[in-house]
Formats: structure tokens, sequence, C-alpha cells
């Protein structure tokens, strides 16, 4: 007898949780919006663990086709054969399937999810001739980033009008520090500070950087420190690398980090 493992780490900002469990009952598609990092494929998968259901992610791309998706045929031992992509395989399992960045794929393949996003729950498979019903507890969540994405690369109406909405932002203070605390182990002074480091971030407008400092970016400084690393460097390497390539808007993150991340020592 397999044991169940335990929950993925997730703390509600808001009634997130309550508005997913609703619309699954219900059988409707969910769209997840929120910046990248601030928590939404760990919410999925705390969702399908309290609903206790597989779950099938896919990271999409503009490369992504439908076939990627549904299935193709392909050669094995000599002979053709069907093989299933992950939406179907969700679809006959009951699974949830999860879109992220769904965007990023062309909008000729996210067609494919309008009679499985809407009163049908149905995929057509036009390489076989069939169409399959969703077995019961199948559902359809998909994500993207609207403060990223361009007007070329954004969710079609027909899309978004089939799906419930659940906004996400970055945590508040107090919870993003138990985050920090549960998910890197570091003590409640190092992930306040780090918190804080991530705020003032937040609150820069700059050109320069390619995103904000996520709750992703601050979790993987806690990580090295937790492994031996001054705040600072960890700071440096986790944080400030990763947001900018400018090495004017660098300079200016490494002098926050210095007035936000105090050292023991120095580095």
């Amino acid at each position: 007898m397999s044991v169940k493992p335990p929950r993925p780490y997730y703390v509600p900002v808001g009634n997130e949780e309550q508005v997913f469990k609703a619309a699954y009952r219900q059988n409707l598609s969910i769209v997840l919006k929120g910046p990248t990092g601030c928590g939404k494929t760990r919410f999925v998968e705390a969702m399908a663990h309290d609903l206790d259901r597989p779950l099938i992610t896919v990271a999409c791309h503009d490369d992504l086709t439908t076939a990627d998706l549904v299935g193709r045929f392909l050669l094995h031992g000599g002979e053709t054969e069907w093989v299933d992509g992950p939406l179907t395989r969700a679809v006959r399992d009951g699974a949830i399937c999860y879109l992220d960045e769904v965007v990023e794929a062309r909008q000729d393949t996210t067609v494919v999810l309008h009679p499985l996003a809407d009163h049908r729950r149905q995929l057509p498979i036009e390489r076989l001739g069939i169409t399959l019903d969703a077995a019961p507890g199948f559902g359809l969540v998909v994500s993207y980033n609207p403060g990223y994405q361009s007007v070329l690369k954004d969710l079609k109406d027909s899309t978004r009008q089939r799906m419930v909405a659940i906004d996400f932002g970055f945590p508040t203070p107090d919870v993003e520090e138990k985050i920090l605390v549960n998910e890197a182990r570091i003590d409640h002074e190092r992930a306040a500070e780090l918190v804080r480091l991530g705020q003032a971030i937040r609150r820069l407008e700059t050109g320069g950087l390619r995103e904000v400092a996520s709750t992703r970016v601050l979790i993987a400084a806690g990580q090295l420190i937790a492994e031996g690393l001054s705040a600072r460097e960890a700071a440096r390497a986790a944080i400030a690398g990763p947001l900018t390539d400018d090495s004017t808007v660098t300079r200016g993150l490494a002098e926050m980090i210095d007035v936000y991340m105090p050292d023991s020592t120095a580095d």
C-alpha cells in the first residue's frame, strides 16, 4: 500500500484555495495570472494533492505544437503506433493538466483547449478521427504572467472567457518570511532581511531589470546562505545576477544588497 506524499508547502494569501476547489468541483477550467516566481506552480501542486488527483505539467514554449499536447504516431519496433501527449493522458486518466506560461505556445496550438475548457469537456483527436470525453476528475489549469507578456503574446479572449481567473501577487512580508524559513531552512532574521531586500527591489522603477525579485530568487539566496555563503554573496549570485545584465543596474543592486544584507564578516 503506497503512502501519500506530504502536501507541497503552500501558504495561502487570500481565498485562492477556495476559488480553485469550487471551480474544480464545477468542472470549470482555471487561469492563474501573476508574476514569475510568485508560487503559481506550487499552488497547483498543493491543490492537486488536496483533491487527490494526479498532476501533469507542461512547460509551454513557442515551438509547442498541437501534436506535442495531443499526441502523434511514432515508429516503434518497425511499426507505427499512436502515443498520447500529456493533455490526452490527463483527459483519459482524469488528471489535472497544468499548462505553465500558456501564452508562450502558439495560438493555433491553444485553440485545441477550447472544447475542453467549456461545457463540452471534450478533446477531438483529428489524427485518430475520435473525440474523447474527459474522464471524471479531469481539470484544466493554465498560467501566465500578464505583466511580462507582450501584446502579441496574450491569451485569446475566446480562451479567457472559458475560464475562471485567479490573480496572484507576491506574498505579504510575514507570509513570504515563513516561506523562506520553510523552503531555505534559514532563521527568521535572515529571512526577514531577504524579504526586505526583495520588497525594495520590487519598488524600483528601472528599465534595466528583466523581472523584479521573485519569491523564487529569494528562496535561492536563502538556500545559498544555508550552504555557508555570506548573505551578500548569496544575494549577489541568486538575486542580482539573474535579474539583470546591465552593469549600472547591477552596481545599484549590489549597493542595495550591502544596505539590506549586513554581513558579520566583510566580503
